[in-house]
């Protein structure tokens, strides 16, 4: 029996096609030699979202995007001498977003700096 993780989209697209042609869930499953449950949530899903791919993501939030990243970096190159909570406070200003200092530091480290 394959776990929910082992169905690549390939296989997801088969399973959801034959339930969409009216196929029993039940069939689907032994057909496919995979636990019931896994083609019935399959199929909730797709029904939901109306896509058959896995959830991308599932992370931790991030504070900035990569483009703030980018000028995060770019402010601190611009003057070397900028603590990194001016460059928050400097943030702050431009783009309304509140940020710590460690992130900038988190972020200046990622840029190279």
């Amino acid at each position: 029996m394959f776990s929910r993780h082992h169905i690549d989209a390939f296989m997801r697209r088969r399973i959801i096609g034959k339930v969409e042609e009216g196929r029993k869930i039940t069939d689907v499953a032994r057909e496919f030699d995979i636990a019931h449950s896994v083609v019935s949530r399959l199929w909730k899903s797709f029904k939901t979202t109306g896509m058959c791919s896995r959830r991308h993501g599932g992370g931790r939030v991030r504070s900035t995007t990569p483009a703030e990243d980018r000028y995060i970096v770019l402010s601190a190159k611009r003057n070397r001498r900028t603590t990194a909570q001016q460059v928050a406070n400097q943030f702050l200003a431009a783009s309304g977003k509140q940020i710590s200092r460690k992130t900038v530091a988190r972020r200046l480290r990622g840029g190279g700096l």
